[in-house]
C-alpha cells in the first residue's frame, strides 16, 4: 500500500509518507534509523523481508518502545472493529503467509546447514583414507 514506486521496495520518503498516515511522524534522522536497524542488505530502503522483520522483531520485544519501528509495529496492526471481517481477513491471510514464508527461509538455511556437515563429513573421511593409503606407503 505505502510503496508509491512500486519497486517492490520501502524508501526513505515512503516510509515518511506511511509514518505520518499512521500519525507517528518521524524526523529524518529517525526514518534513516528505521530502516537503519532492519536493512540486512544496507541498500538503505526496506525490502518486503526487512519489513516483516519489524513484526519479528516487535513480538520477540526486541524493539525500544520508544522507537519508530516499535510505533510502526503498533499502529499496523489491524483493528476488527475498524476494518471490519475483510480487513481482518486480509490481514491474517498476510500474517499467515509472512509465516510461511519465514518457515521456507528457515528450511533453505537448515538445508544449507546440512549440506555442509555432509561435505565436512565426506571430507574427513577422504582424509581419513588418505592417511591409511599412506601409512601403507610407508611401511
Amino acid at each position: 500500500r505505502y510503496d508509491a514506486g512500486k519497486d517492490g521496495f520501502i524508501d526513505l520518503m515512503e516510509l515518511k509518507l506511511m509514518m505520518e498516515k499512521l500519525g507517528a511522524p518521524q524526523t529524518h534522522l529517525g526514518l534513516k534509523n528505521m530502516i537503519k536497524e532492519v536493512d540486512e542488505d544496507l541498500d538503505s530502503k526496506l525490502s518486503f523481508r526487512e519489513f516483516l522483520l519489524i513484526f519479528r522483531k516487535a513480538a520477540a520485544g526486541e524493539l525500544q518502545e520508544d522507537s519508530g519501528l516499535h510505533a510502526l509495529a503498533r499502529l499496523s496492526e489491524i483493528d476488527v472493529s475498524t476494518e471490519g471481517v475483510k480487513g481482518a481477513k486480509n490481514f491474517f491471510e498476510a500474517k499467515v503467509q509472512a509465516i510461511h514464508d519465514a518457515s521456507r527461509f528457515e528450511e533453505e538455511i537448515k538445508a544449507e546447514q546440512e549440506e555442509k556437515k555432509k561435505q565436512a563429513e565426506e571430507l574427513k573421511q577422504r582424509k581419513a583414507a588418505f592417511k591409511e593409503l599412506q601409512s601403507t606407503f610407508r611401511q
